[in-house]
This record gives C-alpha cells, sequence and structure tokens, in this order.
C-alpha cells in the first residue's frame, strides 16, 4: 500500500473515532422497571439488536422532549429576579408574611370544605 493512501486511511479514521468521542455524554437515569423492559425491546426493534441502539433511542426521546418543552416555555415569561417580581406584587399590603400564610390557610381550608 502506498504510503499518501495509508495516511489518508489512518487520518479519516483518527478523524472519526475524534469527533465520535468528543461528541459523548453520559446521564444516568432511574425509570421503572416495565418502561425500562419496553424501552429497551423497542429501541432494539427500531435499531437493531447491535451495539448502540439504546443510546441512538435515547437520544431521540431526549431530543423529542427537550423540543416539545423548549415550545412550552417559549409562551411563559419568567421574569430574571422572580423574587424581586414577588416583592413588586406584595409591595402595597400592608401585612406581614406571617398575617398572609395565615389568610392562605383559612383559604384552602374553606376550598377543601367546599370540596368535601
Amino acid at each position: 500500500m502506498r504510503k499518501e493512501l495509508l495516511y489518508l486511511k489512518v487520518f479519516i479514521s483518527l478523524s472519526l473515532l475524534e469527533s465520535w468521542v468528543r461528541r459523548m455524554a453520559g446521564i444516568k437515569v432511574y425509570v421503572r422497571d416495565e418502561v425500562e423492559e419496553k424501552f429497551r425491546r423497542l429501541a432494539m426493534m427500531v435499531y437493531g439488536y447491535g451495539r448502540g441502539s439504546i443510546s441512538k433511542a435515547a437520544e431521540e426521546a431526549f431530543v423529542h422532549w427537550m423540543t416539545q418543552h423548549e415550545a412550552l416555555l417559549k409562551e411563559v415569561d419568567i421574569p430574571e429576579d422572580p423574587v424581586g417580581a414577588i416583592r413588586g406584587m406584595l409591595a402595597g399590603l400592608n401585612k406581614s408574611g406571617v398575617e398572609l400564610q395565615h389568610e392562605a390557610r383559612k383559604i384552602r381550608m374553606v376550598k377543601a370544605v367546599k370540596r368535601s
């Protein structure tokens, strides 16, 4: 084999390996046994029984979940300083935090009685 071809082959292999290693990250999650079994079975049915099928399916699930929730969160206006926003809302009240807690407890009790 010529030296140039050998160099090209090694270079391509190393650059592919380098990009693959750079992109991988690990996340450990805990799910119910039946969810794990069904996920494994379906991942292998879709992506084959070879190495990496569960990772491909998990990545697809993560991307789907992120896309779905990012769209929902774009609709919500979250203030940069939530504590400051709450303080601003309560600034006009002449009650202490303890008085507000007692009032909230009374409101919850009335709602609970109405439900039952």
